[in-house]
């Protein structure tokens, strides 16, 4: 396996336009990494280079340790999973996945050992004489895996591969790659927009918009602690909640004021907010952060408005409240809580599981004695 390191890589098209802009990123050897962004962000864009199926503007990208700026993709040993597969319709699975090795020469005997080894990881061993017409789509993307396996490259890269299955097999090969990783011990590079698959794939998830990386963190760092407000809103189902408002300092432990009335704050805000005291901040909350057990509507660390919407999910249920400014904030309760639409409510809010961003830059503002991002 190998590390992969891309230093101030730039994809620039005719006409200026810039898919990716000084992407620096270091992928360690054995890691899964996520790419995640919505449509047009540059995720895709950087896999290709990273595969040399596209050219790079400037920068350099070295894979185990030796640039591959100028290496023909076929030269990388790199393997790419793509997401539609990719397989050719008139040959058997077990002939799909042989069919690289025997373009690269390498004995029968090894070819069916690897083409075997695959089969049992990925439990293709009853399906190797089948076409593709005769597969499942969850099968078909297995054989296509199972393509990338047998080359034993140094590097595997996987385009949006699960983005054509349904939602019940999409949740089965999230496992199914999952178990391949650990097994395998293999550097992996995943593409996607779809942010479940990041949080429950990825050892390191990057978080990418307009080219750029906007946060490079583990799973549950990034969803704890957005590093701005695009991570906040992109990373999340149903979204991060946002107020509006100030700090202002007191003897007696700081307060934020927003439109619907005002949050204490642990202390490691109250320092942390110091500086920003009298300007506009912007406090951000998840919608599990509120309490389904609502209070009366003057209680001071609540969230109050009208219920427009109920959404029940089986054990949890999403609930809509409409503030009185206009502010839509979403609240993820337990299924026993009930909820009528048009009904006032006060839901607590809890407040150490608090984030700020200054609202001028949407730039997140670190507690007292975290490191900043």
């Amino acid at each position: 396996m190998a590390e992969v390191v891309l230093e101030k890589v730039c994809k620039q098209y005719e006409g200026g336009a810039r898919a990716v802009d000084g992407f620096s990123l270091v992928v360690r050897d054995g890691e899964f990494l996520v790419l995640v962004g919505p449509s047009g962000c540059g995720k895709s864009t950087t896999l290709r280079m990273i595969a040399g199926l596209e050219a790079i503007s400037s920068g350099t990208i070295s894979i185990g340790g030796r640039c591959v700026n100028a290496v023909p993709p076929k030269d990388r040993d790199i393997a790419m999973v793509f997401q539609n597969y990719a397989l050719y319709p008139h040959m058997t699975v077990y002939d799909n996945m042989a069919f690289g090795l025997k373009l690269r020469g390498l004995p029968r005997r090894e070819i069916e050992v690897r083409v075997g080894e695959a089969a049992e990881i990925l439990g293709l061993g009853d399906l190797l004489r089948r076409l593709p017409k005769q597969l499942s789509g969850g099968q078909r993307q297995r054989v296509a895996v199972g393509r990338a396996i047998v080359r034993k490259p140094q590097v595997f890269l996987f385009d949006e591969p699960l983005s054509n299955l349904d939602a019940k097999m999409r949740v089965e090969m999230r496992s199914e790659l999952n178990r391949l990783h650990r097994r395998l011990k293999a550097t992996m590079i995943y593409v996607t927009h779809d942010q479940v698959e990041a949080m429950t794939m990825g050892d390191r998830i990057v978080v990418m918009e307009r080219g750029t990386i906007q946060q490079v963190a583990p799973p549950l760092e990034v969803y704890r602690r957005p590093s701005n407000l695009f991570v906040a809103g992109f990373i999340g189902t149903p979204p991060m909640n946002v107020l509006r408002g100030r700090f202002e300092p007191r003897e007696d432990g700081g307060r934020f004021r927003h439109a619907q009335g005002e949050v204490a704050l642990p202390a490691r805000w109250d320092v942390a907010l110091q500086p920003f005291a009298g300007r506009e901040l912007l406090l951000g909350f998840r919608p599990e952060s509120l309490d389904g057990a609502p209070v009366p509507d003057t209680a001071r660390d609540a969230v109050c408005g009208t219920v427009d919407v109920v959404e029940p999910m089986g054990a949890e249920t999403f609930v809509q409240v409409v503030a009185a400014d206009g502010t839509r904030i979403v609240a993820r309760v337990g299924a026993e809580h009930t909820f009528e639409p048009g009904a006032t409510v006060a839901l607590p809010l809890d407040c150490d599981r608090l984030r700020f961003f200054e609202a001028a830059t949407g730039q997140a503002i670190p507690a007292d004695g975290e490191e900043a991002r």
